[in-house]
């Protein structure tokens, strides 16, 4: 059997050739731009892709680990997040047209924590409205990279097809009634996390006794 294409390896599996030298932060990048760039089109995963700052991240860590400041396991690897995730400078629109202009002015703590851990973020993913139930009509709904006919689970869907398509290592989700679990499966699997990754700046306004990152 033949080695898995690139962009097919496992969070772990980039991770260890980065650490090792063996392929470079902005190799990885710039080869998940390109596939974003080419297939999202189709799988409708993304809300935001950003290219500009997933290149200097990525250059910027290329720089670190070559000059032996490895940070750990997500250095340098290319990640995306539900857009429920506040994210300074950059749009959150949480599915919703009613933010569709809404730019914060500070990052939720699980993006500063995932930016101290020097890894690359792509993007933001697309989600029901508000997390919740149902797409608005405005917003794309992700697609089923397996099968267009399959369904991708609920709000964190973007998150489950983007990582099962091959459009970034690993994705952020959030959970409710489902939304992790769901897509888990359907398309991919997704671990559950706990507050503590998350705290004290919640990505979103949500029901938050209930909902786990």
């Amino acid at each position: 059997m033949s080695d898995p294409p690139l962009h097919y390896l496992t969070i772990t599996e980039v991770a260890a050739l980065i650490r090792d030298k063996q392929v470079s932060p902005v190799e990885v990048t710039e080869a998940m731009l390109q596939r974003i760039d080419a297939l999202d089109g189709r799988f409708q995963s993304y809300a935001t892709v950003m290219a500009d700052q997933a290149m200097d991240s990525a250059r910027k860590a290329e720089i670190e680990i070559s000059a032996g400041g490895y940070l750990g396991p997500l250095h340098g690897v290319p990640i995306a997040v539900k857009d429920l995730c506040f994210t300074k400078g950059v749009r959150t629109m949480g599915g919703t047209p009613v933010l569709s202009n809404h730019v914060p002015d500070f990052d939720a703590t699980v993006i500063s924590k995932l930016a101290a851990a020097g890894s690359v973020l792509l993007g933001k993913l697309n989600l029901t409205e508000g997390a919740m139930a149902g797409y608005h009509p405005d917003f794309p709904i992700p697609v089923n990279p397996w099968n267009p006919e399959y369904w991708t689970g609920v709000s964190s869907s973007g998150s489950g097809v983007a990582t099962a398509a091959g459009l970034c290592f690993g994705s952020l989700g959030s959970d409710t009634g489902g939304s992790i679990r769901f897509p888990a499966v359907s398309s991919v699997s997704s671990p559950h996390g706990d507050w503590s990754a998350a705290t004290e700046f919640w990505p979103w306004p949500s029901p938050w006794t209930t909902s786990a990152p």
